[in-house]
This record gives C-alpha cells, sequence and structure tokens, in this order.
C-alpha cells in the first residue's frame, strides 16, 4: 500500500469526510484511464490492422469474399463471447486478476497468428484474440467508472473511446509501414505484442477496485486502498456497499430495459464503424482513394477523423449534455453516411468530407457507448451488464462484418453505405424515442 501512496500524489485531506465521488483527479487516478483504456487500444488495433493485412493475405491465399468475412468476423464472435465471460469473471473474481490474465493471452495469440499456414488457423488465433479482446472491456470500463471522481468520469469514459480510434489510427500507420515488406502481414499481427507489452508494465500498479472490495464485504482492504489513492477523508458511497445482485436480476424488469437500450445504442453506432474499418481499404478503393498500399493512407486519414472527433465530445458531453449531444451527432452522422450511399460517385473532395463529418461526430456516441452502461448499472452487476449488453450489440456486428465484402461485391459500394445509414437512422429514432438519455 506504501507503494501506491507513492504513486497516487495525494491531496491535502477535505476539511469534512467526503465521498471518493468528490475526490481531486490525481496522477494515479490518470494512469488508472490511461492504462485502463489499453484493452480499447488493442480492439482498435487488431480490428483495424486485419484490414490492411488482409490486403496481402486475400491474393496469397486466394480468399474469396466468405472467407474475407469469416476472417474479419471471427475477432466479433470472440468479442461476443469474450464480453459475456468477462464480466461474469471480473464481478465473481475481481477487476484486477483479469485485468491482467486477458493482455497476455492477446499477445500469446498475436504471435500465432503471424505463423498461421492457413484460413481456418487465422480464423482461429483471430476468435481467440477477440475473446480476450472482449473480456477487457468490461474489467476496463468498470474499473474506470469505479475509481474516477464523477465530476472526470465524462473524460476518463472517453479516453476509452478515444482509445480505440488511436489504435485504429496506429494500426493504419503500421500497416502502411509494413506493406511493402516481405510477409509484411505477419509482422501485421505480430506487432499487437508492442503494447500489450506496454500495458502489462503499466497496468502492474493498479490495484483492486475498493468498490468491488465493498460490496464482497473486505471495506478494511477497500478503506486500505481508498487511504492510499485518494488520501484520508474519503469514503466509499454507501450505496455501493451492498450485496449482490444476482445475475438473473439483468434479465428482469428495469435493468433488462437498460440493456435492451444499451444494446441498441451501441449496436447502431459500432456496426457501421466496424464494417468501415474491417474493410477499410477496399472501402476506400471502391470510392477511389487509391488501392493497395494508397488505400491505407485513405483508411488512415478517416481514422484520425474519428480519433479527433473524440477530444470535444469529452467536454461537450458535460456543457452541453447527453441528449443533445447523442441527437446532433446522429443526425451528423447519417448526413455523411448518406452522401456516401446516394453519390458514390462523387468527387474524391465530396467523399473525403462525407467521411469526416461522419467520423467526426461519432465521438459523442462513441463515448456514451462506454458511459452510459457504467452510469445505469450498480457496481454488483456492472461488468456483467456491460458485458451482456456489448455481447448483443456484437452479435449484428458479426453479421455486418461477414456480410460487408458480399455486400460491396454484390451491390457495390453506395448500397453499403446506405445499409450503414440505415442504421444510424435506427439508433437517432430510438434516441429521440427515450427520454432517459
Amino acid at each position: 500500500m506504501n507503494e501506491v501512496k507513492k504513486a497516487t500524489g495525494v491531496v491535502s485531506p477535505p476539511a469534512e469526510p467526503k465521498s471518493i465521488d468528490e475526490a481531486p483527479m490525481t496522477r494515479f487516478l490518470f494512469k488508472v484511464s490511461v492504462f485502463s483504456s489499453g484493452g480499447s487500444f488493442l480492439d482498435g488495433y487488431v480490428l483495424s490492422l486485419i484490414g490492411v493485412a488482409l490486403t496481402q493475405v486475400t491474393p496469397m491465399m486466394r480468399l474469396s469474399a466468405m472467407e474475407s468475412g469469416a476472417i474479419g468476423a471471427s475477432v466479433m464472435v470472440g468479442i461476443l463471447f469474450g464480453t459475456i465471460l468477462g464480466g461474469y469473471l471480473t464481478d465473481m473474481i475481481g477487476r484486477k486478476k483479469m485485468f491482467t490474465i486477458d493482455v497476455i493471452a492477446i499477445a500469446l495469440f498475436s504471435v500465432l497468428s503471424m505463423f498461421t499456414q492457413g484460413v481456418w488457423q487465422l480464423v482461429f488465433y483471430r476468435f481467440c484474440i477477440g475473446l480476450f479482446v472482449g473480456a477487457d472491456y468490461p474489467i476496463a470500463t468498470s474499473l474506470i467508472a469505479e475509481f474516477t471522481p464523477k465530476a472526470h468520469r465524462a473524460i476518463s469514459m472517453g479516453a476509452v473511446s478515444a482509445a480505440w480510434y488511436l489504435g485504429a489510427t496506429v494500426a493504419a500507420f503500421v500497416g502502411y509501414a509494413l506493406f511493402p515488406v516481405e510477409d509484411g502481414w505477419r509482422w501485421m499481427f505480430g506487432s499487437a505484442v508492442i503494447p500489450c507489452a506496454i500495458l502489462l508494465v503499466g497496468r502492474a500498479g493498479i490495484p483492486e477496485s475498493p468498490l468491488w472490495l465493498a460490496q464482497k464485504g473486505r471495506r478494511a482492504e477497500a478503506q486500505a486502498i481508498v487511504d492510499g489513492i485518494y488520501g484520508p477523508g474519503y469514503f466509499i458511497p454507501h450505496e455501493e456497499e451492498t450485496a449482490k445482485i444476482p445475475l438473473g436480476t439483468l434479465l428482469k424488469s428495469g435493468y433488462f430495459k437498460r440493456i435492451a437500450f444499451i444494446a441498441v445504442f451501441i449496436m447502431c453506432q459500432v456496426v457501421p464503424m466496424y464494417a468501415i474499418y474491417t474493410f477499410g481499404p477496399d472501402i476506400m478503393t471502391a470510392f477511389g482513394l487509391g488501392e493497395g498500399r494508397a488505400s491505407i493512407l485513405g483508411e488512415s486519414l478517416v481514422s484520425l477523423f474519428f480519433l479527433i472527433g473524440s477530444f470535444p465530445a469529452m467536454f461537450w458531453l458535460n456543457s452541453m449534455g447527453r441528449r443533445k449531444l447523442v441527437l446532433l451527432s446522429l443526425t451528423m452522422m447519417l448526413v455523411g453516411l448518406a452522401i456516401l450511399g446516394l453519390w458514390p460517385a462523387a468527387p474524391i473532395a465530396v467523399v473525403v468530407v462525407a467521411f469526416g463529418l461522419y467520423a467526426f461526430f461519432s465521438g459523442g456516441p462513441g463515448i456514451l457507448q462506454w458511459l452510459y452502461p457504467n452510469e445505469l448499472f450498480p457496481t454488483s452487476v456492472r461488468a456483467s451488464a456491460v458485458g451482456i449488453a456489448i455481447s448483443f450489440s456484437r452479435v449484428f456486428t458479426i453479421i455486418a462484418t461477414y456480410a460487408t465484402p458480399l455486400v460491396l461485391a454484390d451491390f457495390g459500394i453506395g448500397v453499403t453505405m446506405l445499409i450503414a445509414a440505415g442504421l444510424v437512422a435506427a439508433g437517432l429514432v430510438l434516441s429521440l424515442s427515450l427520454i432517459h438519455i
């Protein structure tokens, strides 16, 4: 615990006892946000990198559209199961243990992917990576929600969303650099080991969640961690020291409605984005933004718009409010995708602006897909609820990712973008109809 105290930059104790939700942000809490966001970075990295690697793997292995779809969707299938299992185990055995296991596993299967000999072996390795990436979602977001003071939570959750886009952007540039290298796709897959190693080092000093310990009745341990991180004079909110709610309660009235809302909202937000990232170079080529290595630069540009849009959204969430930001963002995203769908032969400048409009305004909904679940559920079931909601949305992401190369081949880029626009429109209608946003 002394090591934790040295690392936190603990501030002076308050005059009156205060909840940890009222504590100031410290260096240590910033560290928790940064390294907890690492799983999101890995998700963006491995997902975007597969799209770049497929530009080499497809001709080398002579993949059909169906096989390319299977490779792309395999990560999503892994995330589907990983979020459910990871969320349940995290609520059962704690955040810290799972926090380390998943990163080691991602590194291992990334190395194995380098030596794949066939399409179905690659599908299996990518599935395993998705399994542990999915497990990290409920772990990391629960830790951020449970460590970060309430006033700073929107920005900390924004870091999760920004980390995803940062990972995808870095992957695009790594893919571009490795594209001319012989067997560059193997090095692309193996490169995920580097961020995994950085995460393991950064996460080493992060203790167990005091809220989870309090919920388990281990209040002395929890308070010791609170004293070490926030300083003396801070306490755990009493509502967090409750008995565990049975997992079945999540499927009953009240919690079930919240899960359904979150699941559909996330689905409408991430399905178009995942499809665009997984087959980014193919989509860029279809719009005339280059072929082969040049198409990767087009994807990098779009990814930068996604990343840049996350930063103002972190602050707009508090200044503008959740509802207004969601409605504005989804409307502008819809406009961008509608232009791409209705005018697929548009000049390159129009295509770039339309993609930029969609990507930039994805920042708000991208943050809220992490913030909403952690605001709507108590500590005892938070990770499980996040896991179930994300897994539900990933069912449709799997379908979309598998179908994208088939739709592109059979119907063209215009129809593909109009389908994506339809999903965003559904998210807009959902957000308009629900008053608790």
